[in-house]
């Protein structure tokens, strides 16, 4: 497995966050995590990309432990995490905001020839590469915000709620951006809460719940599972 998170406990103060979550992901495709607000998505990628620190639990990356490691390590060593919000730099430009993805590397005319891979991936962000990046549509800046993390060179990318508050038709423009990436040899982990959605991207899927992984299994699977389906699917 890629990536292996055993047991994990995060706590907020005293408050517990995630309770023993453990889940695995393979080297490639999309895996999922799927719940309602406050389930602890967000925290099981901000655990894995080293911004929540575990209170117990370990995690693994190419077989190596990393929870133990500062977030900059953990991006060093092919972990690239999109956050909700996108959270992008909205006072710079699209192709500057592109270039800090990349402030790892050293490799300059690799970093050339992947600035051009991500404009022949998002063809709208070329034609906006000297706008500033608070003047684009919530769509563009969410390219921006994958775009940024693609510049790091991945070996896995973490992906918080990709969809929030995008029209129906960027929605569907998201979709396939996540399955293009996936298929170009990046696997995901997708948080996603239109849980249709995630289990139409995704191979396999986790339910989180109240900080437990509540029901896992292959997304058809758990397209049939009637909790799934009375809880998320609105069946």
């Amino acid at each position: 497995m890629l990536l292996e998170v055993r047991n994990l406990h995060v706590h907020y103060q005293k408050v517990a966050a995630l309770k023993g979550v453990s889940l695995q992901v393979p080297s490639g495709g999309i895996v999922t995590i799927i719940g309602a607000n406050g389930a602890g998505k967000s925290t099981t990628l901000r655990a894995i990309s080293g911004l929540a620190k575990p209170s117990n639990g370990e995690i693994h990356f190419e077989g190596q432990r990393i929870d133990n490691l500062p977030a900059e390590k953990i991006v060093a060593r092919g972990i690239a995490h999109v956050p909700e919000g996108r959270r992008i730099f909205p006072d710079l430009t699209v192709e500057e905001n592109l270039r800090i993805g990349a402030f790892l590397r050293r490799d300059k005319a690799k970093i050339e020839s992947d600035i051009e891979d991500i404009f022949q991936r998002f063809p709208r962000l070329r034609e906006r590469r000297t706008q500033w990046a608070r003047t684009l549509s919530g769509g563009e800046q969410q390219m921006v915000a994958i775009g940024r993390a693609l510049m790091s060179g991945p070996k896995l990318l973490l992906l918080d709620e990709p969809s929030m508050g995008l029209s129906p038709v960027m929605v569907q423009e998201m979709a396939r951006i996540v399955s293009n990436i996936a298929e170009t040899g990046v696997p995901v982990v997708l948080v996603e809460q239109n849980a249709g959605l995630a289990l139409r991207l995704a191979s396999y899927a986790y339910v989180l719940e109240i900080g437990t992984i509540a029901v896992e299994g292959r997304s058809a699977d758990l397209k049939a599972n009637d909790h799934v389906r009375r809880a998320y699917l609105g069946a």
